[in-house]
């Protein structure tokens, strides 16, 4: 799989964690907005289906009173929750972002992938999700856009790392363009200099989350680390630019 225009920015890459939620509601386009102002490069994003078959972006799985997103056609849901966009209204409204999207939920797989073709946006995207099944299906229907490793990937990392074994880590990799990490994992520093490098080995950009203070984003971006995934993109465009 080739890289697309969602690599084009120089690093080290700042993704806006839900985006800038200091005055907006997180995941909201004005969010976003503010993300893009403060200095981030891209934007971090999670998407679930509602009853209708709509892609919003919400990480929660239900609304404040309970009820579940997957439960409540759109109109409903933004009658609890009016600051909710849709993935199409987001790609529409910001048409130059790069997007960091996270498939949550099996139902949000084909409307996700149908508001990135409708919106000729698969070059501006990186497509994910922490199932493996559901990060493959979205993947079959927008075959060019690029991913990062879901769980069992990143588990098959840890295992080369924790083994010395880089043909493992390379194995875990290999269809995917980036591999987005907490810093430590099943007592792994994923974060050591030479962790990184092994994995910049097996061809993949290496980024960390979340992070939020500017001296530790600092020193991963010193470690070789390609992009900070942050709620504060304000700070990181202080520290890191």
């Amino acid at each position: 799989m080739s890289r697309t225009g969602w690599f084009d920015e120089l690093l080290p890459r700042i993704l806006a964690h839900r985006g800038l939620a200091l005055d907006a509601p997180e995941n909201s386009v004005a969010a976003f907005e503010a993300a893009i102002a403060a200095g981030a490069t891209h934007l971090e994003t999670d998407v679930r289906a509602t009853a209708d078959g709509v892609a919003v972006l919400m990480h929660d799985p239900a609304v404040p009173d309970g009820r579940d997103v997957a439960t409540l056609p759109l109109a409903e849901l933004r009658e609890a929750l009016p600051q909710v966009a849709t993935l199409a209204e987001a790609l529409t409204a910001l048409p130059e972002a790069r997007f960091n999207i996270d498939v949550k939920h099996a139902a949000a797989v084909a409307p996700t992938a149908a508001a990135v073709s409708v919106g000729g946006a698969a070059q501006r995207v990186l497509l994910t999700s922490f199932s493996g099944r559901r990060r493959r299906a979205v993947l079959r229907m927008a075959p060019t856009a690029v991913t990062s490793a879901s769980s069992g990937g990143v588990a098959g990392v840890v295992a080369g790392l924790r083994l010395r074994t880089p043909a493992i880590t390379r194995y875990a990799l290999r269809h995917v363009q980036a591999v987005q990490i907490p810093e430590r994992a099943l007592r792994t520093d994923l974060a050591a200099p030479w962790s990184i490098a092994e994995m910049h080995a097996a061809g993949v950009e290496v980024h960390f989350w979340v992070v939020n203070d500017p001296i530790r984003m600092r020193e991963l971006v010193a470690r070789g680390a390609d992009g900070i995934v942050t709620d504060r993109a304000d700070l990181a465009r202080d520290a890191l630019r």
